[in-house]
């Protein structure tokens, strides 16, 4: 088994590895590919020709900390078992090291996935509020639509403190899976389908749910929050033992 970042020749296995560990559509696989994937950001454990698992690096940061969020881990069905996703895991810590990254942050899928990163060194170091709630019958405000380099500007002005900074490759994967809007005191990314609105992130005032909803033109809404409900994110520190308190941005709705 080698643990290697991927040529031009494995874009394929990795697509197809995508498809199997997690069924997404093509066109979610084709945006991810089209804005967010680097070969230098992206390691694999290659079993002469197949891909047998993969992960993706995207740059984050917090407290002026270069840090990586560690996005899409996954082992194709015929090798899991192995303990190849440690081992690629390891890899990838070393990678990130010698790559000037102080440390890592993830969002496991499971609680069986939160005890096994647990026992690779994570430590739970972000929790949200996930709540559901209906239109408000009259909106008493008007979101205003912007640019993924507005919202990032916007998201560092309402960040909490110890947030981690997600922008570059994490907003052009943003910007093409939803939309972003601000309004009085908020900011939020959000995307609908029937009569739901998903907001993955909302920050500034949560008590503004009902009436996103209503002036989008939806009956309810489902939003993430900073808070300290669900546990959400890990992190690994490589230098030291301060962690980021909030993480938000996590593609995995």
């Amino acid at each position: 088994m080698k643990f290697t970042s991927p040529d031009e020749r494995m874009i394929t296995s990795l697509r197809s590895l995508w498809k199997e560990a997690f069924g997404d559509t093509d066109e979610y696989i084709d945006i991810f590919f089209d804005t967010a994937f680097s070969p230098d950001r992206c390691r694999c454990a290659v079993d002469g020709e197949s891909v047998a698992a993969a992960l993706y690096l995207l740059d984050a940061s917090y407290s002026g900390k270069r840090i990586a969020y560690i996005y899409a881990v996954a082992t194709a069905e015929a090798y899991r078992g192995r303990g190849i996703c440690r081992r690629l895991m390891e890899d990838a810590e070393e990678y990130m090291k010698r790559r000037g990254y102080v440390g890592a942050i993830l969002v496991p899928g499971s609680p069986e996935l939160f005890r096994m990163y647990e026992k690779m060194g994570y430590v739970t170091c972000s929790r949200i509020n996930e709540f559901t709630v209906s239109a408000s019958g009259s909106a008493d405000i008007c979101p205003r639509e912007v640019s993924t380099d507005e919202y990032a500007q916007l998201r560092r002005e309402l960040l909490p403190p110890g947030g981690v900074i997600e922008e570059d490759e994490s907003l052009l994967l943003l910007g093409r899976t939803t939309k972003l809007y601000t309004s009085e005191g908020i900011l939020f990314a959000s995307h609908g389908e029937g009569d739901t609105l998903t907001v993955p992130e909302l920050l500034g005032d949560a008590g503004k749910a009902k009436d996103i909803v209503s002036a989008l033109g939806y009956k309810k809404g489902f939003f993430r929050t900073p808070g300290e409900g669900k546990a959400f994110a890990m992190y690994k520190g490589f230098t030291d033992d301060e962690m980021p308190t909030y993480f938000g941005i996590a593609f995995d709705l």
